[in-house]
């Protein structure tokens, strides 16, 4: 081979790689290389039997549900601290209006209070435009607040097992009911965001919001829906929770906005918007599952937890700015 040949092979394989963006395939790769570090580590452990995985399966479904809704908000160049609140005030409201007017009416008040909130959420951010940081900054606050007073800080319990079977306890065939819940959400999430109009008005919006409009796409319409959508799948997150757990507590949900941002971000969506993958998302919320499954098996104390998924956080904003 001659010289110049090589060199010109050397060129078409630069160029072929400078087209790739190795970001948007990051997550695989870590999911994949520290699934087998944990096997091979902790295998004496317990890691690789059947009931370890569903845990690991079960603990990501709700942060993977809420982190879905996530998506569609970062795509948009958008943010929504609150999800972790939402999510604790529905199960508590879902858990009392179920104790008082039985499951029907508990589904329903759940679900209506996280669309209030959506659209409070999404007319402040998108009619007054307010910074959506902000917005939901405060309204994390407020629902956590809220979700203490009602309950002057008691837990909820659920004693509708038809309830708890259908909403996160219960097994459907070999998966657990959380899981198909999972699975549901996701891939509704993924049809909306790659085959509707709205999803490419999404990803538009977040891409460039001035060129959007010049193609007639309502960028006060689209930001306005991503928060909706987003609290109200929170809301289904904290209904799940309180299946799950059998009870509403405000405590639940504490902290899973930041672990969705992660998933989200790690999964391939750009921070600054424009691009999103709901199947990134997916295996982002997995990999923290994995996570934190394998350092409690590891036998790490709670601080230490805490200190190592700060720090996967913080390498997950670090490689969303830069993708």
């Amino acid at each position: 081979m001659t010289e110049s040949s090589i060199g010109g092979t050397h060129s078409r394989a630069k160029g072929l790689l400078s087209r790739v963006n190795l970001g948007q395939y990051i997550i695989y790769l870590a999911f994949a290389v520290t699934f087998v570090l944990f096997a091979v580590v902790l295998d004496d452990r317990g890691f690789l039997t059947s009931g370890n995985l569903m845990n690991i399966l079960r603990q990501s479904a709700i942060v993977g549900v809420i982190a879905v809704g996530m998506t569609f908000v970062i795509a948009d160049a958008e943010i929504d601290l609150s999800v972790g609140s939402v999510a604790g005030l529905v199960s508590v409201v879902t858990a009392m209006a179920i104790s008082h007017w039985g499951i029907l009416a508990g589904i329903v008040v759940g679900l209506m209070v996280g669309m209030l909130i959506g659209l409070i959420n999404g007319s402040l951010v998108a009619f007054v435009k307010i910074p959506s940081f902000l917005v939901t900054l405060a309204m994390m606050g407020i629902a956590f607040g809220l979700a203490q007073w009602v309950t002057d800080s008691a837990p909820q319990p659920i004693l509708k097992q038809g309830y708890n079977m259908a909403f996160g306890s219960g097994d459907i065939g070999p998966l657990p009911g959380l899981v198909i819940w999972f699975l549901i959400v996701a891939g509704c999430g993924a049809f909306v965001l790659k085959k509707t109009r709205f999803g490419r008005h999404v990803v538009s919006v977040g891409a460039n919001p001035t060129a959007s409009i010049y193609t007639g796409i309502s960028v006060v319409r689209t930001k306005f829906l991503v928060m909706l959508i987003s609290a109200v799948v929170a809301a289904l997150g904290g209904m799940l929770y309180a299946g799950r757990l059998q009870s509403g507590r405000y405590q639940w949900g504490q902290g899973d906005e930041m672990n969705a941002i992660a998933a989200v971000i790690l999964g391939g969506t750009a921070l600054a918007g424009g691009r999103g993958s709901v199947l990134g998302t997916v295996f982002g919320a997995l990999f923290m599952g994995l996570i934190n499954n394998g350092l409690i098996l590891a036998g790490l104390s709670s601080p230490q937890q805490q200190v190592v998924r700060g720090v996967i956080i913080i390498l997950a904003v670090a490689l969303g700015s830069k993708k």
